[in-house]
């Protein structure tokens, strides 16, 4: 579901600061859009405890970018990659907002677990190596103890959950 628009270092397009900047907004903003759908639609604390901890953590992250790209005077560039991200994560949203409830637990944390794994391998080897700015890419290293933290919480949570 969530992992197709996250390139891979091999056939990853090249992208300039500004891009990246607009990429890491992007894939927070949509853990976030993530986050209030699950709060909305389960009555499982597991689940809400995480998208809790989801919006707060990614909104915290989007602070933290929107603060050093205005430092820098670099504007976000959207480009083919932020743009994926988007179109995939409308598909995601109207699942998460059209499947049953029994099944909207596994289907979010499930999500959760495929969108973590695949952020976590774009930042390592996509976005950490292609940013030219050391601040941006200090800004990067220091949220992946984060974003592997929100794996494993999601994969125990998704532990949890019965199908």
């Amino acid at each position: 579901m969530a992992t197709s628009g996250l390139m891979m270092a091999q056939d990853a397009p090249k992208l300039t600061d500004p891009e990246i900047a607009s990429v890491a907004v992007v894939a927070n903003q949509i853990d976030i859009d993530y986050g209030k759908v699950a709060l909305k639609r389960s009555k499982n604390k597991e689940v809400t405890d995480f998208a809790n901890r989801m919006i707060e953590d990614h909104s915290a992250v989007i602070d933290q970018a929107v603060a050093l790209v205005t430092k820098l005077g670099v504007t976000p560039k959207d480009n083919a990659v932020s743009q994926s991200l988007m179109s995939q994560s409308k598909e995601t949203l109207k699942k998460l907002n059209s499947v049953s409830k029994k099944d909207f637990d596994k289907t979010y944390i499930d999500n959760e677990v495929a969108y973590h794994e695949a952020v976590i391998g774009a930042v390592k080897n996509v976005l950490i190596p292609q940013a030219q700015n050391s601040e941006l890419k200090d800004l990067l290293e220091a949220v992946l103890p984060a974003l592997e933290a929100h794996l494993g919480h999601a994969i125990m949570a998704q532990s949890k959950i019965s199908k």
